[in-house]
């Protein structure tokens, strides 16, 4: 039997059983920071000495000077910082009562330094949960593309992000219809988009061509209530071709609209 030739499509067609898969989202990482490791050091081996933190600073000093003779150790971040923490928690200790010990638990320095450590963690957390969750919308709204299905989706708050992971994943092709179900959205204000603050940040979140698409869709929808979405179609195709004219023209078609002046005039 003749095998039947098969033809190639634009990524992505409707109805098509395959879609690229969603990236993997990496856990956060704590960055590699020799200057911290080296100060982290020095605080534990610090912790409950007294007197003993001067000898220790006078080590990390020789230790420094012998470096200093070798090019492939005078650079040692670590090891600087390790002198530089030893100097510190000496003059900490010099300047505390007699018989203090020293215990990072109560160091100023070491609690400001963990609460920006964690601080850092936490946002790099909510940025991997962020992409986790755009990914996982991202793969929602494609497969109700591929299914004919996503005029009925209500967009939610993101969905801008949603629509550049989309764009990221498979080009320009997946545009034509994500935008104009954006843009039929916003101009419906539906979703989420029924917050007038949504639609006020959509402006700075949308390219030029969903937003005067939308604005165009909203003047004729004030003017012909009753047109078929067929005949809306070309409002996509002028906002693609120049939505710079596009939008003049919704905003023109606004003011033809307005109630008690039919002829768009003004007094």
């Amino acid at each position: 039997m003749n095998a039947r030739p098969t033809m190639t499509t634009p990524w992505p067609p409707r109805r098509t059983a395959h879609r690229p898969l969603a990236p993997r989202v990496a856990a956060p990482r704590e960055p590699v920071d020799p200057a911290r490791i080296g100060r982290r050091v020095v605080r534990r081996r610090a912790k409950g000495m007294d007197a003993a933190a001067a000898a220790a600073l006078e080590d990390a000093r020789f230790d420094a000077r012998q470096a200093s003779q070798h090019e492939d150790l005078a650079a040692d971040e670590r090891r600087r910082a390790e002198l530089a923490e030893w100097e510190r928690i000496d003059q900490l200790l010099a300047a505390a009562a007699p018989g203090t010990v020293y215990d990072p638990d109560t160091d100023d320095v070491v609690q400001a330094e963990l609460a920006t450590e964690a601080a850092a963690a936490a946002e790099r957390e909510a940025a991997v949960r962020e992409a986790q969750r755009i990914a996982a919308r991202a793969d929602e709204l494609q497969a109700l593309r591929e299914l004919g299905m996503l005029e009925q989706a209500e967009p939610r708050e993101g969905d801008e992000a949603v629509r550049e992971e989309l764009t990221r994943r498979a080009g320009w092709y997946v545009q034509a219809d994500v935008d104009a179900w954006l843009a039929r959205a916003l101009a419906a204000h539906r979703g989420h988009y029924a917050d007038p603050a949504a639609r006020e940040a959509a402006a700075g979140l949308l390219p030029q061509p969903v937003l005067a698409h939308a604005a165009l869709l909203s003047a004729l929808a004030r003017l012909v209530p009753a047109a078929a979405p067929g005949e809306l179609a070309v409002a996509a195709r002028l906002a693609a071709a120049d939505p710079e004219a596009t939008a003049g023209l919704a905003a023109l078609l606004t003011r033809a609209a307005e109630p008690g002046d039919p002829t768009g005039s003004r007094a």
